[in-house]
């Protein structure tokens, strides 16, 4: 009797520490900080630098032009976004989508300075791209710049494949022009 005493005390105890060790496993991925976005543009520019493979000459001339170039881009693609704060309060006519969620009605007035300032965003974006790659022409070959180029469109892929997975999409599966369109105007 006692011999079974003993068991059943062990065995709870050992599915208490079971418990305890997942909990603390959750607690720790919960913890888990995203990088903030200087420490972001830092790996993006050590990425770089290997995947030009640049002397530590050209290196050190590359980095704090590559940091501004990224750090300008990222203002640029931040000028149209609404803090999500104002997001989730604003709108007061809304509809329902396929999945039943909530979605803001705009007005042909809103769209309208919707797509204005898509097209300025656009637009300086390219006039960034196009001052970095004069400041890039003189210490990197054209080669190397294009690299810069390809490699941060790969980039992008992978961000949005991502973004698609963490919806619960699978990969592939974003709008591509002509792909469904008629499905959507239903």
């Amino acid at each position: 009797m006692k011999t079974k005493f003993i068991y059943v005390v062990l065995a709870v105890l050992f599915m208490g520490s079971q418990m305890t060790l997942s909990a603390q496993e959750k607690d720790n991925k919960e913890k888990k900080q995203r990088p903030t976005p200087e420490q972001m543009m830092q790996m993006q520019t050590n990425q770089m630098v290997k995947a030009l493979m640049l002397d530590d000459a050209t290196a050190a001339k590359f980095t704090p032009i590559y940091e501004k170039y990224l750090k300008e881009l990222r203002d640029c693609r931040m000028m149209n976004r609404e803090p999500r704060v104002k997001k989730e309060t604003a709108q007061g006519t809304e509809a329902k989508t396929a999945k039943g969620t909530p979605r803001p009605v705009m007005t042909d007035a809103e769209i309208a300075k919707m797509l204005k300032g898509q097209f300025a965003q656009s637009r300086k974006m390219l006039d960034i791209r196009e001052k970095y790659y004069n400041e890039f022409s003189k210490i990197l070959s054209q080669k190397q710049i294009m690299k810069i180029y390809q490699q941060e469109k790969s980039n992008m892929n992978k961000f949005r494949k991502e973004f698609d997975r963490r919806k619960g999409q699978r990969p592939g599966q974003g709008h591509k022009p002509g792909q469904g369109d008629r499905q959507r105007q239903r």
